[in-house]
């Protein structure tokens, strides 16, 4: 990780109110295509991790049982419950979590995540990723940064001094490794993509 997570915190908390106003078209497709693989049931519990705004939990919210949101940022947390109540929305549960310590109580059947993980460090990554499969969700569906050619850093999508993303291959391995079975890779962009897996 090049910047702590206080670091990070405090970077998305002066971000937040204008967050969703300034989404790239690269979150935007990755929101609509987390969101379509996610695809919860009725009795369903979701985490998503690095929550933010809240766009991918409160998309999920109706789909699911109830949604669980966690990230590291007060005032991104603080946007996603201003946002839950402006739409009536009642079955998310918005908090303070993390990769390594999603802070869940009880079972999780998804777990999805957007445009987070890149901030980690690929050992990092895989140590997320172990902590993910230990929750024992059926399915998790990752859209992040991610190169499927060589990285540039001239790209809009990353900042290279503060962001921190994986070749796609690096991602797919933690994952399998992990006891994951994939069952999807979209590439959205030369760095960004899907990834969507199962546990059999």
């Amino acid at each position: 990780m090049k910047k702590t997570l206080e670091e990070h915190a405090d970077r998305f908390s002066e971000l937040a109110p204008e967050y969703d106003d300034g989404a790239s078209p690269e979150y935007r497709a990755c929101v609509d295509l987390v969101v379509s693989y996610a695809a919860p049931e009725a009795d369903d519990v979701v985490l998503d991790l690095g929550a933010g705004t809240g766009a991918i939990a409160l998309a999920l919210a109706d789909d699911a049982a109830r949604v669980v949101g966690r990230d590291i940022s007060e005032g991104m947390l603080d946007e996603a419950r201003r946002k839950a109540a402006d739409c009536g929305v009642t079955n998310v549960d918005f908090g303070q979590g993390r990769f390594r310590e999603p802070n869940v109580d009880g079972p999780v059947d998804v777990v999805v995540s957007n445009f987070a993980l890149h901030h980690l460090s690929d050992a990092e990554k895989r140590a997320a990723v172990d902590v993910i499969a230990d929750l024992e969700p059926s399915r998790f569906v990752l859209g992040d940064v991610m190169f499927f050619e060589d990285s540039d850093p001239e790209s809009d999508v990353y900042d290279p001094e503060v962001d921190d993303p994986a070749h796609a291959g690096v991602l797919a391995d933690a994952l399998t490794d992990a006891g994951f079975v994939l069952t999807a890779v979209d590439r959205v962009s030369p760095a960004v993509g899907v990834i969507a897996a199962e546990r059999r």
